[in-house]
């Protein structure tokens, strides 16, 4: 399923796929440790040199944020990965920053298009419906945990999660509590706090997002008119507090 779908992808925000080995008994791979055995099949793909978001944000704190014209442009990326993503009737399903890379020039790009991911022809009705609990908690939206059958919205949930962790740089469900139990407090509508220093116009698509009732929450590819559209104004406002404006 993996290569199936990484194959067919051809976009600047998504990892590029190089090819695909199967069949093989044991494959020898160079790393930084010397060789590892890998059993049964090897992807080969584009070499991602900033490692995870997630690993990059990790190295800052809510006293050391990055700049805001930062996490614009790493949402901005992300999402123009998922907006792609979706234009083509696939459904990630395990969005998280472990599954965003930092390219050479620190854009986003999306991978791991494994086990989770969903592939719907071009004959199908779209959006898709999908059964089954996939992703990771903490990320997975509401009717993932609770529902018979969700779309692609699923993804746009994330996304927003994602973001909130851009503009914090934290863990966005720190407690050493059960998954189980973070699980059902999404599903009761729990969401991370969102800090008083947030933008309205940042914290808005947050919550939009992540809105319980995926029929509500944007298309990717509006999120992405969002964002552009905070990159335009606070470009024409660099005096003004983007907290200022808001977008519907």
């Amino acid at each position: 399923m993996q290569v199936s779908i990484w194959c067919t992808l051809e976009h600047s925000n998504i990892v590029k796929f190089i090819g695909a080995i199967k069949n093989m008994s044991e494959i020898k791979i160079k790393c930084q440790k010397g060789a590892v055995a890998v059993d049964g099949c090897c992807i080969v793909v584009e070499y991602v040199p900033k490692g995870t978001l997630r690993s990059y944000l990790s190295k800052y704190t809510m006293k050391k944020k990055l700049p805001l014209d930062t996490v614009i442009q790493l949402a901005l990326d992300a999402a123009k990965g998922l907006s792609y993503l979706h234009s083509q009737k696939i459904v990630h399903r395990d969005v998280k920053t472990d599954n965003l890379t930092l390219d050479k020039k620190e854009r986003v790009t999306l991978i791991d298009f494994g086990l989770f991911s969903e592939f719907f022809s071009l004959g199908l009705d779209y959006p898709p419906m999908m059964v089954g609990t996939a992703g990771t908690i903490g990320y997975m939206a509401p009717e993932v945990l609770s529902d018979p059958a969700y779309d692609h919205k699923c993804d746009v949930f994330s996304f927003g999660i994602c973001l909130w962790e851009m503009y914090t740089c934290l863990d966005p469900y720190p407690e050493q509590i059960p998954r189980s139990k973070i699980s059902h407090q999404i599903s009761k509508n729990r969401r991370p706090d969102i800090p008083k220093s947030c933008p309205t116009a940042l914290s808005d698509i947050m919550k939009k997002r992540w809105d319980v009732k995926p029929q509500i929450r944007p298309e990717m590819k509006e999120v992405v008119h969002m964002l552009e559209a905070i990159q335009t104004t606070k470009g024409r406002h660099q005096h003004e507090p983007l907290s200022c404006f808001r977008f519907a």
